[in-house]
């Protein structure tokens, strides 16, 4: 009888081992939202600035919470808390947290403007969100398009153009070099997109191998700047964010340097991350922040010239809350206007692809009393 008890107990462990693994490989597949993220700091800090302790206002937005992997987040960041760990300390090795929130949040507990901090935050992933949002909705019509032009051609290439050739094949006469192009890509076609999807398969592959080198971020993050528009976008998108960070930094009374280190971890942005490190460099050596970032393309006159102005009065961290908010303005509108661009180039070039294939079937039906006559 211990034997079965024994056996059954092996197998309830085995059992609940598995099912352990299976609970601790599910988060893989989800993820904490940026709306989710929000949500979080917006009513943290109403519970903090209501005079609610870190732990009762953890346990509050654990309970409203219906989602019981965030559940699970919020109650183990809780436990850390409550056994002595700063809040910083106990997302840090959360990956569902960015170093932006974590040196954030340092430097909130840091500086005892916690509340404060969490606002920023509520502030950043709600922009973060208006510009996902905006880029969804920019590009939702064209990728529909695309994917209309696509069909449309295979259905053309596949089935239409064989139609015809077998046609043409019966006149005995050389065909239009412009409908011979196109008999050639419908009988090469499937293979065409092989070819491609190798193609990109190899770009990804390829990319997931290098995108930590130094010289591969260099190049990419130079050639995505130098695009017409969407160049000009990036840079944009970035300045905002370094504005933010580094407003943010200061306005929390942290030391130039310290905030320029610090922003240099937030970023991921390669040519920026070059010209912090750079910076930090120049003030150590006495220059001032204005100096430093003229030496770099990457930064617009205007920034330039109020960080100058912000260093004379020593108000840089107001400086930069109002280039943070011009660049976020100007972001949504150089987003509205590349959907309002991409809509007739997209109906162009589906017209124009079907035009060009339909011009090259008929203009041997166009010469066909020529041939017949012949």
């Amino acid at each position: 009888m211990k034997i079965e008890v024994s056996a059954y107990s092996l197998k309830a462990k085995k059992k609940n081992a598995l099912n352990t693994e299976i609970k601790f490989s599910m988060p893989f597949f989800k993820r904490f939202s940026d709306k989710q993220k929000e949500d979080f700091y917006r009513e943290f800090s109403t519970l903090i600035k209501s005079g609610v302790d870190f732990n009762q206002a953890l346990e509050i937005l654990t309970d409203q919470q219906k989602s019981k992997f965030i559940k699970t987040i919020y109650k183990t960041i809780n436990n850390d808390v409550v056994k002595g760990k700063s809040l910083h300390q106990a997302i840090k090795n959360y990956k569902y947290f960015s170093s932006y929130e974590y040196y954030s949040i340092k430097i909130g507990e840091d500086t005892r403007r916690l509340p404060d901090i969490f606002d920023e935050l509520q502030k950043f992933f709600s922009r973060k969100i208006k510009m996902k949002r905006q880029v969804v909705s920019v590009l939702a019509y064209p990728v529909f398009v695309l994917l209309i032009t696509f069909g449309v051609l295979y259905f053309m290439l596949n089935f239409v153009v064989p139609m015809f050739a077998s046609v043409f094949q019966q006149f005995g006469k050389e065909l239009p070099k412009i409908t011979q192009f196109v008999v050639n890509i419908s009988n090469n076609f499937n293979t065409i997109i092989l070819v491609t999807l190798g193609f990109v398969l190899l770009i990804f592959i390829a990319h997931k191998l290098l995108k930590e080198k130094d010289v591969y971020k260099r190049i990419i993050s130079n050639t995505l700047l130098k695009i017409p528009y969407f160049g000009s976008l990036v840079r944009k998108i970035y300045l905002a964010r370094f504005c933010q960070s580094l407003g943010l930094l200061l306005s929390a009374k942290t030391p130039l340097i310290t905030s320029l280190e610090l922003t240099e971890k937030m970023i991921s942005f390669y040519p920026l991350k070059v010209v912090l490190a750079q910076a930090k460099k120049d003030i150590l050596k006495g220059e001032t922040l204005a100096t430093s970032l003229k030496k770099h393309t990457f930064f617009t006159p205007k920034i330039i010239s109020l960080t100058a102005i912000g260093e004379q009065i020593n108000e840089l961290d107001s400086m930069y809350d109002e280039l943070a908010n011009q660049y976020n303005d100007d972001i949504d509108h150089s987003t509205k206007m590349i959907g309002t661009i991409l809509e007739p180039i997209m109906i162009v070039l589906i017209g124009g692809i079907v035009g060009f294939i339909m011009i090259a079937m008929y203009s041997p039906i166009f010469n066909l009393s020529k041939v017949i006559q012949n």
